[in-house]
């Protein structure tokens, strides 16, 4: 029932983005940890093939601060006038938002919202910037991993089986089984290769 209450909310929210949306969670060096793109197959076609990302005055907005602003309100130089080529593909209006912790490990999250027919309210913008909020404190990394845990995943991610953990630190493999359980558990993974995926993506291995 939660779940269902969960995505009712999801698509409340994001009702107004009637021409896309594109949101990324904890972004660090390179990849986010989750994204999800709704915006149109052939604009995002069209984005990867002219390596716009280097060039978008809304990513760069993103990256140079936190709040929330729309397209219209940017003040930033568009050389490959990607802004203008967005229109093409029914992307005429849209609104920011960027959202950072101050987290030791960088990341940051953000969203962009799209549609054709009108600016979005201040208040559809709130509402976008506190969902990205929500969003990104969800996918926080777990405070709770054991030293133990961590080591035991740090071992899974180099390609070590459990019985040679297990010899490695001098305990039976039954001890390193509760321990990849538990980080299992912590990280909400499904197998211990994801688990230690996600802790190194974390920074924690």
């Amino acid at each position: 029932m939660h779940q269902l209450n969960q995505e009712q909310t999801s698509d409340s929210v994001l009702a107004p983005a009637s021409a896309g949306y594109y949101i990324a969670l904890r972004v660090g060096f390179a990849f986010p940890l989750e994204e999800l793109n709704a915006l149109p197959r052939a604009w995002v076609d069209h984005y990867t093939q002219n390596r716009f990302m280097l060039h978008d005055p809304v990513i760069r907005w993103i990256y140079a601060n936190t709040g929330a602003t729309r397209w219209s309100a940017l003040d930033l130089p568009d050389p490959m006038r990607v802004l203008e080529q967005a229109q093409v593909f029914g992307l005429r209006y849209g609104a920011a938002v960027a959202c950072y912790d101050g987290n030791r490990e960088g990341q940051r999250s953000f969203g962009t919202f799209v549609r054709g027919d009108r600016e979005f309210t201040d208040a559809e913008i709130e509402k976008f910037q506190h969902y990205v909020e929500r969003l990104h404190r969800a996918k926080a990394p777990p405070t709770n991993l054991t030293k133990a845990e961590i080591e035991a995943l740090s071992m899974v991610k180099r390609g070590m089986r459990l019985k040679q953990i297990a010899y490695e630190l001098g305990v039976t493999e039954g001890a390193i089984k509760q321990r990849l359980k538990n980080a299992k558990t912590k990280l909400n993974a499904q197998t211990s290769a994801q688990a230690a995926a996600m802790a190194s993506e974390f920074g924690l291995i």
